[in-house]
């Protein structure tokens, strides 16, 4: 499959996007946007390999891996990222589209739905990690702040291992998270401190994706599909959790899909999911809808 990269110019950040496959053209297959955060168009080489039968779009937002920030902010904040994405949509020229978001990605699009409601036939949106819809709200969003107060505290490696025990919490997160924490040797990470506090997963820049509060009216009103898909492995972890919760809130069922969080991966950071079980389930998702 044939990939180009180029850039596009909104106010604020240059935003670099790439077409796998066929340009995009008005009378041609609809196009399919894949998106994550802070996860980078790397992520989805695989799966978009494996959707042959249209052009898939892939970007980084803005101030993650070639997507130059200039606008002299830090927080990655799915508002701002919608209004990246419509303009994305309108530079492409052959909206409405479809979207795949994937977790912060997913978040993202959810925002976009609301504020832009035209630019998507059917928007697929794994895992979102909505945080704020959850019963236990205040537990989950403490978890996630004291997780980065570890990491800047200690480093990369003790931050990851905060956590990966918060993501792994079957059910409910209890009010004393953190009071015993895995070291990062647990998980082979690394111990010693590199002096790095840029992570945008670690270091709270991306904290207002997850204190995210969808429109939830906005959504049900728009014509886009929503497709709340959740890892068949996933379980009763915070991210499961999640889609089930904006599930309940938009009245929809939930869409079992292979896999855990990163089913879709096929090497990418060195994670291995079911990217051809993955893909073959999006594009049954996809078609039900024309």
């Amino acid at each position: 499959m044939t990939s180009t990269s180029t850039t596009l110019e909104v106010p604020g950040a240059t935003l670099a996007y790439d077409v796998h496959g066929p340009l995009p053209t008005p009378d041609g297959p609809r196009p399919l946007l894949v998106i994550g955060q802070p996860m980078t168009a790397e992520g989805f080489g695989t799966l978009a390999s494996l959707v042959p039968d249209r052009p898939v779009i892939t970007y980084d937002p803005r101030g993650l891996g070639r997507s130059v920030r200039h606008d002299g902010g830090s927080e990655h904040r799915p508002e701002q990222q919608a209004d990246d994405l419509h303009r994305l949509v309108e530079h492409l020229g052959v909206g409405p589209v479809d979207l795949f978001g994937s977790s912060g990605g997913a978040v993202a699009g959810l925002a976009l739905v609301a504020a832009h409601p035209g630019d998507l036939v059917t928007f697929v949106a794994h895992e979102p990690p909505v945080m704020a819809l959850l019963p236990d709200a205040d537990a989950a969003l403490a978890a996630s702040a004291l997780v980065t107060r570890i990491y800047h505290e200690r480093g990369w490696g003790a931050g990851m291992a905060a956590f990966i025990a918060m993501t792994s919490i079957e059910g409910e997160v209890p009010a004393d998270f953190g009071r015993e924490l895995p070291g990062p040797e647990v998980f082979g990470l690394p111990t010693e401190d590199d002096g790095q506090r840029d992570d945008p997963l670690l270091s709270g820049t991306s904290a207002p994706v997850s204190a995210f509060r969808p429109d939830v009216a906005a959504l049900r009103a728009a014509p886009t599909r929503v497709v709340l898909a959740v890892g068949e492995k996933t379980g009763d972890t915070v991210t499961g959790r999640t889609t089930a919760a904006l599930a309940e809130a938009l009245g929809v069922g939930l869409t079992s899909f292979p896999g855990d969080h990163g089913g879709f991966l096929g090497g990418e950071y060195g994670q291995v999911g079911e990217p051809e079980a993955f893909a073959a389930r999006l594009r049954e998702v996809l078609a039900e809808h024309g």
